[in-house]
């Protein structure tokens, strides 16, 4: 399909100087007017904006050729068209790169991505309304808000990618938003193994304390890959399990037919109905789960947490933790923020009772996430203090077996598992 010369410019003739944006712009227009007059949500509906681009280009008949003689690209005009009115715009791109993990705007024209884990400044420069445009559009279906009164918003876009947005006075001058996206989909921890996250070994333990029923916290910093992580792991659970997962943003994906996924909300304009992550975790267990799973700990739901552990409910969680002992020592020390009257002489052997594994990642200088310890909870308390056993640990030369043993023996044998045989080394 060619581009024609614009019709009303004076006859075939005349080839004014145009670029690929002067074009799409056109062509925006015009697509922008009929999604308008027929009453089409261009986010719900791209299929039908795409045939709404496809005859406005029809519309513009012979070849439009720029002063230097270049034909502009069709395909390129569309696809700028499309962007800016059933996607996200300029950031469209980077959203559909396979490679980008996130996207981060700092100033309209100070706009990076990270892309196979390294960060990199992009060529895209915005104004001020554009970002604010784009923000709104992505609100528009989460149905959050963001206004003076909530200056902070978390929301998930239509592909599941997570969005944080911070707006003055709280940032200095600009919009600060983030977009972080789900690149890995690994279904399952073998799945993991492949990719070279885990070895094959340790992913088949922890798929065994997966189908047994230990509980299990994924820790790491950052973009660490926890939820990548926790979600191959939910890929593990027996079919026949109920899960009930709660967060403060819809992250984890559970692919279970006999599943649920709860997400708080936030305080309406009057300042009431919020949900905490408290009150998910309280809810989820009158739900009849056989498995709670809990996005990312950070406060006093950890004890509710601890409590439905402790009860026989097997679980998992993230936590953010610079390794396997941060992540035991911060789960002894959140559940203190419940209330005056929780003291760490209960929430010490709590945890130690508890919790059975924790798996610990790290983010690599060249942007790549792998599992660097699993180390088992002993159950054991020595003035304070909870004994670790440390399973698998890196110690700069790949994920090699250490000298520990897990809890739970009975439960692994149970299930099918000789968990000698398991964990020897190979």
């Amino acid at each position: 399909m060619g581009l024609g010369a614009w019709r009303g410019w004076g006859g075939a003739a005349y080839r004014p100087r145009v670029s690929v944006v002067d074009v799409s712009g056109v062509v925006e227009r015009r697509v922008r007017d009929a999604v308008r007059d027929r009453g089409i949500d261009p986010l719900r509906e791209p299929a039908a904006v795409r045939a709404i681009v496809d005859d406005a280009l029809a519309g513009l008949v012979a070849d439009w050729a720029g002063g230097s003689g270049d034909v502009v690209d069709p395909v390129d005009v569309a696809q700028r068209a499309f962007d800016a009115v059933a996607g996200f715009g300029p950031l469209q791109r980077l959203l559909d790169d396979p490679r980008v993990e996130e996207v981060w705007i700092n100033a309209p024209d100070r706009v990076f991505c990270a892309r196979d884990g390294v960060s990199e400044l992009t060529s895209i420069v915005l104004d001020a309304r554009q970002v604010r445009d784009l923000v709104e559009r992505m609100l528009r279906v989460s149905g959050r808000r963001l206004d003076l009164s909530s200056p902070f918003v978390d929301a998930m876009l239509p592909d599941g990618s997570r969005l944080h947005v911070v707006i003055p006075d709280v940032t200095r001058e600009h919009w600060s938003v983030n977009i972080r996206r789900f690149v890995v989909r690994a279904r399952s921890i073998r799945e993991l193994a492949a990719l070279g996250a885990i070895t094959v070994e340790a992913a088949a333990f922890l798929e065994a304390a997966v189908v047994s029923g230990l509980n299990i916290i994924v820790a790491g910093s950052t973009q660490a890959g926890k939820t990548t992580v926790l979600n191959a792991l939910l890929g593990c659970v027996p079919a026949h399990e109920r899960i009930v997962a709660c967060e403060e943003v819809f992250e984890v994906r559970l692919d279970h037919s006999d599943s649920v996924s709860l997400q708080t909300r936030d305080a309406g304009v009057e300042g009431r109905g919020a949900i905490t992550l408290r009150r998910l975790v309280r809810e989820a267990l009158r739900m009849r789960p056989t498995r709670l799973v809990v996005g990312e700990v950070r406060g006093e739901e950890s004890l509710d947490l601890l409590v439905a552990m402790n009860s026989g409910l097997p679980a998992m969680a993230t936590i953010h933790a610079n390794s396997a002992r941060e992540a035991v020592t911060k789960l002894c020390t959140l559940p203190l923020l419940a209330g005056p009257n929780i003291a760490a002489a209960f929430v010490v052997p709590t945890v130690a009772a508890s919790v059975d594994v924790v798996v610990h990642l790290a983010l690599g200088a060249d942007g790549r996430r792998s599992v660097r310890e699993i180390a088992a909870v002993t159950g054991r308390v020595e003035a304070g203090v909870i004994a670790l056993s440390s399973l698998y640990a890196d110690a700069g030369n790949g994920l090699q077996r250490a000298d520990g043993y897990p809890p739970h023996a009975e439960r692994f044998a149970r299930n099918g598992f000789d968990l000698p045989t398991l964990l020897e080394r190979r």
